[in-house]
């Protein structure tokens, strides 16, 4: 059984999920990249998540460097958390979840879908293969070790 931290976890995504794998965490980050959301008061409005946990959240996500700090002077000092290139990279993984879920969660099909900003069209995530360009079933997708390199081992 897994604890609170999956140090021991030689694995990716067991350590994408020490940043990101809490229950409200890819909710902030859709919330900022999806709907342009970078202020506390709007976070938790959007989301009715309490204060203390977001909190939280927001103050993890810019020490571990998916959000940044930037105050707006216009009117208030308001502190605003931007994602940086850390956090964009992440649109990729609520796509996927976004459909998995329109396809196996029973009556929840949600109210937006993913479109090219410049045409508008419809898009959608497909796992191709980078040699041969084959579309796999996901019978076909499985795991390989990686090559490591004699240098990173002596360093």
């Amino acid at each position: 059984m897994l604890g609170n931290s999956y140090a021991n976890q030689n694995c990716s995504a067991a350590r994408a999920l020490e940043l990101v794998g809490e229950r409200w965490s890819l909710l902030i980050i859709r919330d900022s990249l999806f709907r342009g959301i970078t202020q506390f008061g709007s976070f938790q409005k959007s989301l009715g998540i309490a204060t203390n946990i977001l909190a939280s959240r927001l103050e993890g996500f810019v020490a571990n460097g998916l959000m940044e700090y930037q105050v707006s002077h216009e009117l208030t000092d308001q502190r605003h958390y931007v994602p940086t290139a850390k956090a964009i990279a992440l649109k990729h993984v609520i796509m996927a979840l976004t459909e998995w879920g329109e396809e196996w969660v029973p009556d929840r099909k949600g109210p937006i879908y993913f479109a090219h900003r410049d045409c508008g069209t419809r898009i959608s995530l497909a796992a191709t293969c980078t040699k041969c360009g084959v579309l796999p079933s996901n019978l076909d997708i499985v795991t390989r070790p990686k090559k490591v390199s004699r240098t990173k081992l002596a360093g």
